[in-house]
């Protein structure tokens, strides 16, 4: 038999192994089950080829892509080595083809698509082959826990006890949490695998997130700066792909777009054009970019948030396959938010599951939408959150990332924290049930909603506590008040429900704090000059109408309102009497005589604002 470094050097021209790779060749080639996690571009593949080659009989590798088949199968056949694929690309006539070539044992490695593995023709056409190795490919997606979770997957077990002798089995996959590596084990009935994480870092990479006021802008400033390179553009929907291209287009940038909307064929013709870089930009759903192997991607935008960060990093990560310097930039918006819950309520309607298995799938989804949503916010490193979340080691800063490049400063938030804390108390105490952060938020400020109102939130002490804050800002507080662990978010029904930890602020005065960019901070401090200023135009109109008044009642100014009145009353911005009567100096008298006319010229400002 070969050595192994021969078969590395001559199919494939390395004269050396990369981390991880030989030991797991070894675990196979000994007759031992093997599972290896490997992030994208650290040659998974080589470790169940380079073992079909050097093993006697037929490697089977099952897999999801099938662009990655065709490729792979390609490259074997360039190579000298026979190998084929059965997936639903190939018509009648070409299944039956290769499954008469797999009676006659004409390949050496065959691809096949988890649902074609207990088909009655595959079945009959491998009966009597020697099946050395199975390898499965992607294999988080037979874990629920997996962000592709395909039910095929499953049945892979069930086709492994109906051949004559289990072959050694390999799994192997770039991203996998705790969970799924344990449902991967399980699930499979690997038998005492080598297990082997060569770890999820890539130091190349540079990652960063965004929250622009408008994408499209931001995406034209990007890719200028970025001009000649190749790129991937990731958005969540085809309306949005289809946007994104026309914009670019319109530029005159060469790009092209792909989703499961366009025909085959021009999806085939547009991932050419990506990949020999006769358009360098690709925009695309996240159906593009499994199994493309093409190494020169500077760059990986995502226009909208994933909804994992399995995903995010599996798509972010086919930047920088050559090992040069490459972007991971997301772009960030609060509505990504309401789009990843939509796509996570319309999966799995056509998979082979019960409505229990269904929502059990639905509610794993939500729980990493969460930790998505917590990476667009985080202040930290980026890739220490990261490499967290898969459960590695990792230092406090990289200094290759968005957080670490930024001047960071820490600030108090206790007085809000108590207010947002002691909000959620008095609704749950009123209502006996915890609400959703939205609803909070708008009791906070006071908003006056159908739904507020019905349920009395108007009469609650902390109703319009924090009316002088944006509704926008009181979610991002609720959003970092749930990161430190005094707020969590129940993944169905999407509640905001207090902590433990929630007491120590809110009875044993305990500070909380935050950590806020730089530049986030002038924002912040732009933000409260605007609202200064806007308080300081209402405050000016609201002394003209005083002098109207008291010109037609021929009286002295102070009499209508004082300058203090007048100036809490631009502060607050009443809208209602009820909110009116709660300004110093205005009593039930004036109310009643003044108020409606400064209650008017409010209302008028806080739409023209």
């Amino acid at each position: 038999m070969e050595e192994k470094l021969e078969v590395l050097y001559r199919y494939f021209g390395y004269s050396s192994f990369r981390r991880g790779q030989e030991e797991l060749i070894d675990a196979q080639l000994w007759g031992r089950d093997a599972f290896g996690i490997m992030p994208t571009g650290g040659g998974k593949s080589l470790c169940y080829q380079i073992p079909a080659l050097m093993l006697e009989g037929i490697t089977l590798v099952v897999s999801p892509l099938i662009s990655l088949m065709k490729d792979q199968v390609s490259a074997l056949k360039n190579m000298g080595i026979p190998g084929a694929f059965v997936n639903s690309s190939l018509t009648q006539n070409q299944i039956r083809l290769v499954l008469q070539n797999i009676r006659l044992g004409v390949y050496k490695i065959i691809y096949v698509a988890p649902e074609r593995l207990l088909t009655q023709g595959f079945l009959e056409a491998i009966a009597d082959q020697n099946i050395s190795l199975v390898a499965v490919d992607e294999a988080h997606c037979i874990s629920q826990w997996g962000q592709d979770f395909r039910p095929g997957y499953l049945r892979i077990v069930d086709f492994l006890s109906l051949l004559p002798k289990r072959p050694v089995v390999s799994a192997f996959t770039a991203t996998a949490t705790y969970e799924v590596r344990k449902d991967i084990k399980e699930i499979l009935r690997l038998r005492e695998p080598l297990e082997i994480i060569t770890g999820y870092d890539r130091p190349n990479l540079r990652f960063e997130v965004l929250k622009p006021k408008k994408k499209a802008d931001a995406l034209l400033e990007l890719l200028a700066q970025r001009k000649g390179k190749s790129g991937i553009i990731y958005c969540s929907t085809r309306k949005d792909v289809e946007k994104v291209c026309e914009i670019l287009r319109g530029r005159k940038l060469p790009a092209t777009r792909y989703h499961a909307g366009l025909s085959d064929q021009e999806r085939h013709e547009n991932q050419e054009d990506f990949v020999y870089d006769r358009s360098r930009i690709m925009v695309a759903t996240n159906a593009f970019g499994m199994g493309i192997d093409k190494s020169n991607v500077g760059f990986v935008i995502h226009y909208n948030m994933p909804q994992s960060l399995e995903a995010y990093y599996q798509e972010a990560g086919r930047a920088g396959r050559d090992g040069e310097p490459a972007d991971c930039i997301l772009l960030y918006s609060k509505s990504d938010i309401l789009t990843a819950k939509f796509l996570i309520e319309q999966s799995g309607e056509n998979d082979a599951l019960t409505e229990e298995e269904r929502q059990e799938v639905r509610k794993k989804d939500l729980i990493r939408l969460k930790s998505m949503i917590s990476y667009c916010n985080s202040s930290h490193c980026l890739r220490a959150h990261i490499l967290e979340y898969f459960g590695e080691q990792h230092p406090e800063a990289c200094g290759n990332c968005s957080s670490c490049s930024s001047v960071m400063e820490e600030v108090d938030m206790t007085e809000q924290a108590k207010m947002i804390l002691s909000g959620i108390y008095r609704i749950h105490d009123r209502l006996g049930y915890w609400v959703g952060a939205s609803l909070v938020a708008q009791s906070l400020h006071g908003s006056k909603n159908q739904r507020i109102m019905e349920l009395g939130l108007n009469r609650l002490s902390t109703y319009g506590i924090m009316k002088d804050v944006r509704r926008s800002q009181i979610r991002d507080l609720i959003e970092e008040l749930e990161r430190q662990g005094y707020l969590v978010t129940d993944p169905t029904h999407g509640a905001v429900k207090l902590t433990g930890e929630a007491r120590e602020v809110l009875f044993q005065d305990k500070q909380v704090k935050r950590l806020v960019q730089a530049v986030q901070k002038q924002e912040e401090k732009k933000e409260e000059n605007r609202a200064v200023q806007d308080s300081e135009a209402l405050l000016e109109g609201l002394k003209e109408l005083r002098i109207q008044i008291a010109r037609r009642e021929n009286m002295p100014l102070y009499i209508i309102f004082s300058n203090a009145t007048l100036q809490e009353m631009a502060r607050k911005a009443p809208v209602t009497v009820e909110e009116l009567l709660r300004v110093s100096g205005v009593g039930k008298y004036k109310a009643e005589r003044y108020g409606e006319a400064f209650l008017n010229l409010i209302r008028k400002h806080r739409q023209s604002s």
